[in-house]
C-alpha cells in the first residue's frame, strides 16, 4: 500500500521560504516520478513541479521557475519542494502525488498521478 504524507507547510511572510517534504510508503519509489500541485481557494489544482524516477530531470511551472527547486531523496523516499521568494499567489494547499506509471514522459496534469496526500497548507502574508 502507497501512502502519501505532506509535511512544512505554515503561515510566512512575503520573501520568505518554505521547504515541504512529501514521504512516500511503499517499495520502489525510486522507479517513479512525484510531483507537487497545488490549490488556491476558489482556484483549481495546478501542477506546481515534478521530478522524475532518475533524479535528472525536472519539470516546473512557468510560474514557479527560479523561485522553486525540487529534489528527491531515494534512500529516504522522501520528495522536497524547496520555495523562495514567496509571495501571496503562491498562498495554496500543496499536494504531493506519485505517478501512476513508471516509464514515459513527466506528467503534468494530475491524470497522471495515482497516489496523493492530503495536502499541506501554505499561506504567505503580504
Amino acid at each position: 500500500q502507497v501512502v502519501v504524507v505532506e509535511s512544512g507547510g505554515g503561515l510566512v511572510q512575503s520573501g520568505d521560504s518554505l521547504k515541504l517534504s512529501c514521504a512516500v510508503s511503499g517499495p520502489t519509489l525510486s522507479q517513479y516520478t512525484v510531483a507537487w500541485f497545488r490549490q488556491a481557494p476558489g482556484k483549481e489544482r495546478e501542477f506546481v513541479a515534478a521530478i522524475n524516477r532518475s533524479n535528472d530531470t525536472r519539470r516546473y511551472a512557468d510560474f514557479v521557475k527560479g523561485r522553486f527547486t525540487i529534489s528527491r531523496d531515494n534512500a529516504k523516499n522522501t520528495v522536497y519542494l524547496q520555495m523562495n521568494s514567496l509571495n501571496s499567489d503562491d498562498t495554496a494547499v500543496y499536494y504531493c502525488a506519485r505517478a501512476t506509471a513508471i516509464f514515459g514522459a513527466i506528467p503534468v496534469t494530475g491524470q497522471g498521478y495515482l497516489y496523493w496526500g492530503q495536502g499541506t497548507q501554505v499561506t504567505v502574508s503580504s
